[in-house]
């Protein structure tokens, strides 16, 4: 599948040229403020879904960290309601003893929503780039183990992960470490053709080089998980550490029990969410699962 209206053309021609243009790749991902991240933990239970939080489990740690990273109409849904979905998430990192950067790279910029395509500077790189900024607040934080940050995205931030992923756009966004895994929910594994003429971009790259999950629906007909497959396999014969899983009878947003039953159309599809309670619960069981055992590995890794 190709697609043409995630991203301004000049993106996908720069993006396809990396690192050759780093300047440019770093304009693109500048062209909106930074975000102001939260100077504080907020209290779990208070935590809805719609807006940017820092929370922390009790104790001084030092504790793993996720990035949480939201669907394409952000923390708000587009009727304003709170993103539940990401709410939830926050909540269940908590319970696993995680602390949790739930970030909004809409909101402070004036956009409502992405799924059309960019606005008012709100595009893949700078979502990277906020993913990685936010990696690096983390890092300052006096109770996080720095050697144990993940970026968790879904839809829209989970195509921020899977370009963040790999090494030639985070070597043009200069001053971050990046993070140690990422996890990557529903995403588009698209190919990306500007019509300027510019070479093609893939969402998916054989240049990821963290540990990467990817969890997918086999009924998501708006990012269809056959391509992904395709496209992760032929990452993992090259080398990349990716692995997936294809949940049976689930649509996109299966963990968005704010939009079930709710129906759009977008580029002449007709798409209806249906939220999956026990595929929700499946998919934290393998999203934790997965990052104890990349945070096992790197400490086996260590002692060797």
């Amino acid at each position: 599948m190709t697609i043409r209206w995630f991203i301004p053309l000049v993106a996908g021609a720069v993006l396809a040229s990396c690192p050759a243009g780093a300047q440019g790749v770093l304009g693109i991902a500048t062209q909106a403020k930074d975000l102001i991240l939260p100077s504080s933990p907020s209290v779990a239970a208070t935590v809805n879904g719609s807006r940017m939080a820092l929370l922390k489990p009790d104790g001084p740690g030092p504790f793993p960290a996720i990035v949480l990273h939201h669907q394409c109409a952000g923390l708000r849904t587009l009727d304003g309601k709170p993103n539940r979905s990401m709410g939830e998430w926050a909540r269940a990192a908590i319970q696993h003893g995680y602390v949790v950067l739930l970030i909004d790279s809409l909101d402070q910029r004036g956009v409502a929503s992405v799924c059309e395509g960019s606005k008012n500077g709100v595009n893949f790189p700078r979502g990277v780039r906020d993913a990685m900024q936010a990696a690096d607040y983390l890092r300052t934080l006096p109770y996080i183990d720095k050697k144990r940050i993940a970026h968790v995205g879904f839809s829209w931030g989970a195509m921020v992960a899977l370009i963040g992923g790999s090494k030639e756009l985070r070597e043009v966004l200069p001053g971050s470490q990046g993070f140690e895994a990422a996890v990557a929910l529903y995403p588009g594994c698209f190919t990306i053709r500007p019509s300027n003429g510019a070479p093609p971009f893939e969402i998916v790259r054989n240049s990821i080089d963290h540990p990467l999950l990817v969890l997918m629906g086999d009924k998501d007909v708006e990012t269809p998980a056959d391509e992904c497959v395709r496209k992760l396999q032929a990452a993992k014969e090259a080398g990349a550490p990716v692995e997936w899983y294809v949940f049976r009878d689930a649509t996109h947003c299966w963990d968005c029990d704010h939009l079930n039953g709710t129906s759009r159309t977008r580029r002449g599809i007709n798409i209806v969410y249906r939220f999956n309670p026990g595929i929700t619960e499946e998919a934290k069981r393998r999203v934790f699962e997965f990052l104890e055992r990349t945070w096992a590995a790197g400490r086996t890794a260590v002692r060797q």
